[in-house]
């Protein structure tokens, strides 16, 4: 079974973008939150995989932390069934440790074993060691629903 092109999108400005779903249920539809909040970016030195929460091979560098990002246009740009992140993602500066970031995970929490989103595997892999600050540029965070 698939999704159609338009239920993709929708999905995505619900989840991401905290927009209305039109036509689902009632005349309403399925409803945004009264307050969006954010999800939370982290770094993984593996595939998480699909039974994997965000704290399954995660990056773990002094200074490393997740990085919230709003459920709004602020924060992620849909584009057909591509969503993307809107604004730059920046990660702390590394002060102790290194990692070698392969995966970026989009979860529901701001440590710990918050439940996963929307994983994959980086655009090239990111060798973190003192005095690093992994950063995403704009549009580099990219994940396509199907």
């Amino acid at each position: 079974m698939s999704m159609s092109n338009a239920a993709e999108a929708a999905f995505l400005d619900l989840l991401f973008l905290n927009l209305d779903w039109a036509g689902v249920g009632d005349a309403g539809g399925l409803q945004n939150s009264a307050a969006a909040g954010s999800f939370y970016v982290s770094l993984h030195t593996a595939d998480p995989g699909e039974a994997g929460d965000q704290s399954t091979s995660e990056a773990a560098y002094t200074g490393y932390a997740r990085v919230a990002v709003a459920r709004a246009s602020g924060g992620f740009t849909r584009s057909g069934s591509q969503i993307s992140n809107t604004a730059t993602v920046q990660f702390g500066e590394c002060t102790a440790g290194t990692a070698t970031a392969t995966h970026f995970a989009i979860g529901t929490a701001s440590s710990g074993a918050g439940q996963i989103i929307y994983s994959a595997a980086l655009d090239a892999t990111r060798s973190i060691s003192s005095g690093i600050t992994p950063l995403f540029n704009p549009g580099t965070l990219t994940g396509t629903a199907n």
